[in-house]
């Protein structure tokens, strides 16, 4: 087989990016022989040596963090330069790698992905849902939705909507306690709480009515990091809960859930779609990107100001 100089740029830059010759494999959807074979080809053909490699992460050397920086600039312009002659907006196709909370998900984003597959049946989704914060570029997603302030500065941040939430919990639990009527009631019961993975954080929810607020920092009966598991505890009685909307109303319609203290509301954290700014965009992410965000903007329970 010939040697591709410009697929052997594009696996050479992804293993900088990802640190790993099997990450990149995977993410190009080649076999790591292949991988490897080019990344040989092409340190024959530059007569360097590009990576460093140890059994734990694979790094540029001097010679290769200089090569990295012009090839990607190269492929950029080649990827922008096949665009512009080959109207890909109209014909976005390839695959695009995406992660979100699972919230946005499962409540918003995989029931309405027919639609999207109709518009653009070329474009193959590759989609991550959980509560962890991923990093983009070595771990070689495209975009995703992120969760509270973005503080990165190496990514693109687009304010899409926001997760409004809501307070509960099932009637068995509520049927069993003393009324809850006011926020400093909530001492007297059970609160689950939530903490992200990763950091640890527990989400703190602040209830709000009018110029009102209440803080509900008690220690949590329990706590859990994954959001299905979460809303889970909730619907099996194990205390109060502070979930999204989106992914409450169907069980506050069922009756399964109740909304406790509903003349107090709770806070919302803001909604960003987030790009590297280091990765060209190229079309097929665009198509995704305006899409979602259009999708989460029409949407009562996580458009902006709602």
């Amino acid at each position: 087989m010939a040697f591709d100089r410009l697929e052997a740029m594009r696996a050479f830059c992804r293993i900088v990016e990802v640190g790993s010759f099997t990450r990149a494999a995977d993410s190009l959807n080649v076999a790591k022989t292949t991988i490897s074979g080019q990344i040989q080809g092409l340190e024959s053909l530059l007569s360097v040596k590009l990576l460093h490699r140890t059994t734990r992460r694979v790094t540029p050397t001097t010679d290769g963090a200089a090569y990295y920086q012009r090839a990607r600039a190269v492929l950029e312009d080649i990827d922008e330069l096949e665009m512009s002659v080959s109207q890909i907006r109209s014909e976005a196709r390839g695959r695009v790698r995406v992660d979100m909370p699972s919230p946005v998900g499962t409540c918003l984003i995989i029931p309405s992905l027919s639609d999207f597959s109709a518009l653009h049946p070329n474009i193959q989704l590759d989609i991550g849902c959980s509560e962890r914060v991923v990093d983009l570029v070595q771990e070689g997603i495209d975009c995703a939705f992120r969760g509270g302030p973005v503080t990165d500065q190496e990514l693109v941040c687009r304010s899409v909507g926001q997760m409004h939430f809501c307070l509960c919990a099932s009637p068995a639990y509520l049927s069993n306690i003393n009324p809850i009527l006011k926020p400093g009631d909530l001492l007297e019961h059970r609160y689950l709480g939530f903490t992200f993975p990763g950091s640890g954080k527990q989400l703190t929810a602040v209830l709000q009515n009018g110029d009102k607020s209440f803080a509900i920092d008690q220690m949590p009966a329990m706590r859990f990091n994954h959001g299905g598991a979460y809303i889970t505890a909730g619907l099996t009685g194990l205390g109060i809960v502070s979930v999204p909307l989106a992914e409450a109303n169907p069980h506050l319609r069922s009756g399964r859930l109740v909304e406790v203290l509903p003349d107090w509301t709770l806070g919302s954290m803001p909604i960003s779609l987030v790009y590297p700014y280091s990765r060209h965009l190229s079309a097929r992410v665009r198509v995704f990107v305006d899409w979602a965000a259009a999708l989460m903007a029409n949407d009562s329970n996580w458009k902006l100001n709602s």
